[in-house]
């Protein structure tokens, strides 16, 4: 119940601080089987409520993001929860799926076995970790990057650009 209502407060807030120009051009809800059976095509945005039962495709989104597969070419500020979830350009919020994936930017809490992400800016916090630029804490039992201004905890942790780029237990750069 109480994991419920930090869901809704995050879909609330979500919602609110998207300027009301991009609520107009977004659905508010968003139900989809599998792509192209979907409530809203797949070039258009989600700003609400965006539940994938299958594999669910969009521009844009918004909100709270749940299911199995989500797929994001566009942008993403949102908490996603699923299996895997795909996002092509930026996202900020909470990324929580098995496999969590960002092409861009990513800002915020990325979790998952696998995790990944252009540039990640906060936590990554999986068994394997990876990115191209870290701005933060990677902790897992493997953790990449090519750059980092922040801490690795993990078995493995590899920082590529560093003096020392691959250290056990912990590694850093600052």
């Amino acid at each position: 119940m109480r994991r419920l209502a930090i869901l809704a407060l995050v879909l609330v807030a979500a919602v609110l601080r998207t300027p009301a120009a991009a609520r107009a051009e977004g659905s508010p809800i968003q139900i989809s089987l599998f792509n192209p059976v979907q409530i809203v095509r797949a070039d258009k945005s989600v700003s609400g409520l965006r539940i994938d039962l299958i594999y669910g495709k969009n521009a844009g989104m918004t909100g709270l993001d749940w299911g199995l597969v989500h797929h994001t070419t566009g942008s993403e500020s949102a908490l996603q929860y699923g299996l895997v979830g795909l996002v092509e350009k930026d996202f900020t919020g909470w990324q929580d799926n098995a496999v969590s994936l960002t092409r861009g930017k990513f800002t915020g809490l990325q979790t998952g076995a696998f995790t990944m992400s252009g540039e990640a800016n906060g936590v990554q916090l999986g068994w394997i970790n990876v990115a191209k630029r870290a701005n933060g804490i990677q902790l897992g039992i493997v953790n990449v990057t090519e750059t980092m201004h922040g801490l690795q905890i993990g078995v493995a942790n590899v920082i590529q650009k560093n003096k020392i780029p691959i250290l056990p237990i912990v590694n850093w750069s600052f």
